[in-house]
């Protein structure tokens, strides 16, 4: 699996690659600021951009603005974003296009190689991995109208390991329920959410959607 790395801190970027290569994948490129990310995932089309936030030459919003032009170029271009921050707005604009292949995670709250090294293939298949915490940032109540006030306190927390990529099964494990208790509580979620059963949409992926589209709105 091919990887284009994006981050400026030194150790940080010699550890990854390691960790990385270790693991199987193949660095076809690593770099340190904006410019050169963007030529890199319009060059190589790797199977996974791993991209820091905050990237030369300016440290402000580099990396993630080069990974939406890419994706713009490059539809469905897989993207796993690492930073110590939640920039709330990129986060929604990466899931807009309902795409998948999409991932958030902040660097201080990454433990353990093997459920890293599973967020970075599961965003290179197509889904999806967000960290909790940016999840917790990204929906919150907005106001009556919003459909984040007709959530249960459970149905918060099943959409949040949603949002992680995570299956049924996980969600089960993960909140000590039922499968079937799971299940309804995802139809719950879809119901408030106006999602109906559709042969052609990624449900679970456009309920996060809804939420920070929502939550954008009301921030507005």
């Amino acid at each position: 699996m091919r990887v284009v790395l994006g981050e400026d801190q030194y150790l940080l970027r010699k550890g990854l690659t390691h960790l990385l290569e270790d693991h199987g994948f193949e660095m076809t490129a690593v770099v340190d600021n904006g410019p050169d990310l963007l030529t890199a995932l319009l060059d190589h089309r790797p199977d996974v951009a791993l991209v820091d936030v905050r990237l030369p030459p300016t440290f402000t919003d580099e990396g993630l603005r080069a990974a939406l032009a890419a994706r713009k170029e490059l539809p469905g271009l897989p993207v796993l974003v690492l930073s110590q921050y939640v920039e709330q707005l990129y986060a929604r604009e990466l899931l807009a296009d309902g795409q998948g292949g999409i991932g958030y995670l902040l660097k201080d709250r990454v433990f353990d190689d093997d459920e890293f090294i599973g967020s970075v293939r599961r965003v290179a298949a197509g889904g999806t991995a967000m960290d909790p915490e940016v999840v917790a940032q990204l929906v919150r109540p907005g106001g009556q109208r919003s459909p984040l006030s007709t959530l249960t306190e459970r149905e918060r927390e099943v959409l949040a390991l949603m949002a992680e990529g995570r299956s049924n099964g996980a969600i089960s494990e993960r909140l000590f329920l039922s499968d079937s208790a799971v299940s309804k509580h995802t139809a719950s979620i879809f119901a408030k959410l106006d999602l109906p059963q559709s042969n052609h949409d990624n449900r679970r992926v456009l309920a996060v959607i809804a939420y920070l589209n929502n939550t954008h709105d009301t921030q507005e």
